[in-house]
């Protein structure tokens, strides 16, 4: 898997060595064995998949392995209709900048809890600083989910990456939240 990677310095600015996944999606021997290895270090039935490398990872686990039962998309601005109250906005910090991620209390709510909460496991393509997934992961401990008339927390059981840029300690800040699981 390690060598299907490629890299390039100074993407999308000075400073920052992009680490570029697509490589993953055009070997399917090599995109097999990571649908493997993640189903392997998920434990939650419900992941959050930030777009759009998220999505292409993530998904396959829906079929692969039956405790999966729900993807909750984290997406950009404009890229999730929504009723009033159902939207939620993210505002993350990227070892490049700022941004707004966004995702609906009802796909969290899709999914299968286990007693009073939702059990998410957060899945992404690469942990730099950790700023996506600290913002994802503090904006939904945060809400109350309610199905059937109940109210649930949500629980973060863990952080799986496929790529770990382990020289900028993101894992040291998402572990305060949940342990953190790197394939590479």
């Amino acid at each position: 898997m390690k060598n299907a990677l490629k890299f390039y310095k100074d993407f999308p600015k000075e400073g920052i060595l992009f680490v570029d996944i697509i490589p993953f999606l055009q070997d399917k021997k090599v995109y097999a064995e990571i649908v493997e290895k993640l189903g392997e270090a998920v434990s939650a039935p419900n992941i959050v998949a930030p777009e759009a490398r998220g999505f292409l990872f993530t998904a396959p686990l829906l079929i692969t392995k039956p405790e999966v039962q729900n993807i909750i998309p984290i997406r950009k601005s404009g890229k999730l209709p929504f009723n009033e109250g159902d939207l939620q906005d993210i505002a993350i910090e990227k070892e490049y900048g700022f941004d707004h991620l966004f995702y609906r209390l009802s796909d969290i709510a899709a999914g299968e809890a286990q007693g009073d909460e939702f059990h998410i496991s957060i899945i992404d393509d690469v942990l730099a600083t950790g700023g996506t997934a600290v913002g994802i992961a503090e904006s939904m401990m945060a809400q109350k989910i309610v199905k059937d008339g109940q109210e649930y927390k949500v629980v973060i059981d863990e952080f799986i990456f496929l790529v770990e840029l382990d020289f900028l300690k993101g894992a040291e800040r998402l572990e305060k939240i949940a342990p953190v699981k790197s394939l590479i």
